[in-house]
């Protein structure tokens, strides 16, 4: 083409375009396609993209307490839903699923809290942990049926809205052996004083019971009831007398004497008694009546000083001259084997000699002296044993005791005798 055609603006000619070559041909085909599977790829991951989110957003219906709820998850467990919804569940507490399961799709989780609830079970308390929302579900949590007992509320209150002990009456099959019969029942009652009452055994306090009437109640229990017996009776008692001691300036000192005897008086006691088994367990005494009133016995005691003991020229006393040799198995044998000393026995003849002559019934009609050694009174040889009245060994004792307590000696006393013709 010319320089002068191009001025004039005449169109140069076209220049024929270049023939590709195999190679460009197949490089283009190659980039044709991958540009082509590019768009697929794409176009599917976002396809992948919505339906991974539709499946792993759930619908599920959530039930704390009775309190429902319908939402959409994306937890995968039910702990972590839970979780995300901020209720929090302990180990006593009910959870279904579990709290390791997968949260259901279209499903329901449901929690239910435990609580702790108050039982008087036959008047014993019990507290447990329940996750019922009524009283038989919450009996039902511990074992009990709720059609077989007696409650004191309705099954179907609210364990929540209680303020009180739920008290909770079993059946019990009770016996009791009474006035020679056997009673059975099926009783509710929660002890043995109440069971006792629903069979109509009315028992006093005087009744013998073999289980107290406080204690509980139980299952296959038999009670042993022991009537009491209510007796009349009479009785005649003793009213005692009472010994009165007066000082007498006319005894020695020592000496006592009865001025009179005393007696002791009756009584008649009208009682009730009580008796169970025979035995006697109460007396309740209604009147006493003295029949004889009791006289008091009044002794004599000596106020004034004993005489001097006489002694003979040399400071001694005086022995006499009498035998010492007596018969075997008399009075006098007695007092030897009791007074060893031959002075001293010589004194004893010589001075119940002439008291007694050894007698053991004799007596002073006069003073009253009695016995060999003339106790005066008589009676006051009883010290020395019961049968002073007839015994000489019993009127030796005691007569050798007064003159060792009032002389000495005998010799002594003897010495007394002489000077004033007693002793």
């Amino acid at each position: 083409m010319s320089l002068l055609n191009i001025h004039r603006g005449a169109a140069p000619a076209p220049e024929p375009a270049p023939v590709p070559t195999r190679r460009e041909l197949r490089n283009r085909l190659h980039a044709r396609r991958w540009r082509t599977v590019a768009k697929v790829s794409v176009v599917a991951l976002v396809a992948l993209g919505i339906g991974g989110f539709a499946t792993l957003n759930k619908s599920v219906t959530v039930d704390v307490n009775g309190t429902r709820t319908t939402l959409t998850t994306l937890a995968s467990t039910v702990g972590d839903l839970l979780a995300d919804r901020g209720v929090s569940v302990s180990s006593r507490d009910l959870v279904a699923p579990a709290l390791d399961q997968p949260v259901p799709r279209d499903g329901e989780v449901v929690v239910r809290t435990a609580r702790q609830l108050e039982l008087e079970i036959d008047g014993r308390s019990e507290l447990v942990w329940t996750t019922g929302a009524t009283v038989g579900e919450a009996l039902a949590d511990v074992g009990v049926r709720a059609d077989d007992v007696r409650l004191s509320v309705s099954r179907s209150a609210s364990v929540s809205r209680l303020s009180e002990p739920v008290e909770v009456f079993t059946p019990k099959q009770f016996t009791a052996e009474v006035d020679g019969e056997v009673l059975t029942t099926v009783t509710e009652a929660t002890t043995v004083g109440a069971a006792l009452h629903e069979l109509g055994v009315a028992v006093s306090d005087a009744d013998r019971i073999s289980v107290p009437l406080g204690d509980a109640a139980s299952d296959g229990m038999t009670v042993a009831v022991t009537r009491s017996v209510a007796r009349d009776g009479t009785e005649t008692t003793v009213v005692p007398f009472k010994t009165i001691e007066e000082e007498d300036p006319t005894l020695y000192k020592g000496e006592k004497k009865v001025a009179q005897k005393g007696k002791a008086g009756e009584r008649i006691v009208t009682f009730t008694t009580t008796e169970v088994d025979g035995e006697e367990v109460d007396r309740e005494v209604l009147t006493e009546v003295v029949v004889s009133t009791p006289r008091n016995e009044i002794v004599k005691i000596g106020t004034k000083n004993p005489p001097p003991k006489p002694k003979s020229s040399s400071g001694k006393a005086s022995v006499p001259n009498v035998s010492v040799k007596v018969s075997p198995g008399s009075a006098k044998a007695i007092a030897r084997e009791l007074v060893s000393d031959n002075d001293q026995f010589k004194c004893l003849v010589a001075l119940w000699d002439r008291e007694s002559g050894w007698r053991t019934t004799a007596a002073n009609s006069f003073s009253g002296a009695y016995g060999i050694p003339q106790a005066l009174p008589g009676s006051k040889m009883a010290s020395a044993g019961s049968d002073w009245r007839t015994n000489p060994a019993t009127q030796i004792k005691w007569g050798l005791g007064y003159i060792k307590g009032r002389y000495g000696t005998p010799c002594d006393a003897w010495g007394v005798f002489k000077s004033k013709g007693w002793y």
